[in-house]
């Protein structure tokens, strides 16, 4: 009897050894397996594997209208920039990586244009003192080559700003007054902004 029921143990034991089961295959973490899922926020990253420019998200509400900035910051790290790395006279978009883009959930209208609900990628041409700021249809893109002028939605003429230096290109909302609201973009000594109004 007990020669029995040993073998039997030894018997199952084996089997368990051979097939582990479905349990133990959902049990196992994504994060260890080659090519599964997203990187643990909790990881560690080698600094050499950090983005040079790193993503960025701005969002605003203003009056009953949501607006959101989705970017990549470039550094200015010492370099000239406006009429330098960022050429005047042709077409820029103000980040890196993916296409700057802007939604608005409302219909708005921006320096007094008329600018319908949607997402849009954001292209610039700077000059010395006045800019070209193009919203474009094109949403989802890359920041090169600029999608053309077949796609743009709204294009306004801009006048830059002297401002103090700012090391990262950033995107922010210095005021937000009722209906209105500016859209300031700042890198290095300059500044661009956008009077934006809900209707």
């Amino acid at each position: 009897m007990r020669i029995a029921v040993i073998v039997a143990l030894v018997t199952i034991a084996s089997a368990c050894q051979r097939d582990p089961g479905p349990d133990s295959r959902r049990a196992a973490d994504p994060a260890k397996t080659s090519g599964a899922g997203p990187t643990q926020s909790t990881d560690i990253i080698p600094l050499d594997q950090v983005a040079k420019s790193q993503a960025a998200t701005v969002s605003q509400r203003v009056a009953n209208t949501d607006i959101t900035i989705t970017y990549s910051r470039p550094v200015a790290r010492g370099r000239a920039l406006f009429g330098a790395l960022v050429p005047y006279d042709e077409v820029w978009n103000p980040g890196a990586d993916q296409a700057t883009a802007i939604a608005f959930s409302r219909d708005v209208l921006v320096n007094a244009a008329r600018l319908a609900a949607g997402k849009y990628s954001l292209w610039v041409i700077p000059r010395p003192e006045t800019w070209t700021v193009i919203f474009s249809k094109a949403a989802d893109v890359y920041h090169t080559p600029y999608p053309g002028e077949t796609q743009d939605a709204l294009r306004l003429d801009v006048r830059a700003e002297p401002g103090p230096h700012m090391e990262t290109l950033t995107f922010y909302f210095p005021t937000v007054d009722g209906k209105d609201a500016t859209l300031r973009l700042h890198w290095g000594e300059t500044m661009m902004p956008l009077s934006i109004r809900v209707p």
